[in-house]
């Protein structure tokens, strides 16, 4: 991925998914072509597996989630490896993981931006990915920020 680039995003809301439902539980996958550097967000009650590289595992999969106190959060994941990638692989998809999620994260935002405005309060939200790995140095959760964070870079780009 490169920076985010509004003209090379497609969006794609799976049934019965729209704009503007589910709330708690919508679901979020966006894959990339590292060919044309375009970005394939999907907004659903379910992740869209059959999107997903096998091989690659370069997805970014997030969802609405609320606690106990009736606070929302979007929470995401990245697969980093479960054991077929050498130490020092797993280190350079961490690298890249962690480059490219804003990039990532701009696209979720951009891309279900008339969903912020039924729910104006989720811009606000925290935003946490989980890495997932076999090596404990990677294998960790980062706070990165809150969609209203990447409503503006977009509008400044």
């Amino acid at each position: 991925m490169a920076s985010f680039d509004p003209q090379k995003l497609s969006v794609t809301f799976l049934p019965p998914a729209d704009s503007s439902q589910p709330l708690r539980g919508r679901k979020y996958t966006l894959t990339h072509s590292d060919i044309t550097a375009e970005l394939f967000l999907d907004v659903g009650y379910m992740f869209n597996k059959k999107a997903i590289d096998t091989k690659m595992r370069d997805e970014v999969l997030a969802e609405w989630t609320m606690d106990a106190w009736c606070r929302f959060y979007l929470i995401g994941q990245a697969y980093v490896d479960g054991g077929e990638y050498s130490k020092k692989q797993a280190e350079v998809r961490f690298t890249i993981f962690n480059k490219e999620m804003t990039t990532a994260l701009k696209g979720m935002i951009y891309g279900d931006r008339t969903f912020f405005s039924f729910y104006p309060f989720l811009l606000d939200a925290p935003i946490f990915i989980s890495f997932q790995s076999m090596f404990p140095e990677f294998r960790q959760a980062t706070y990165f920020g809150t969609p209203r964070k990447y409503v503006n870079e977009t509008l400044l780009e």
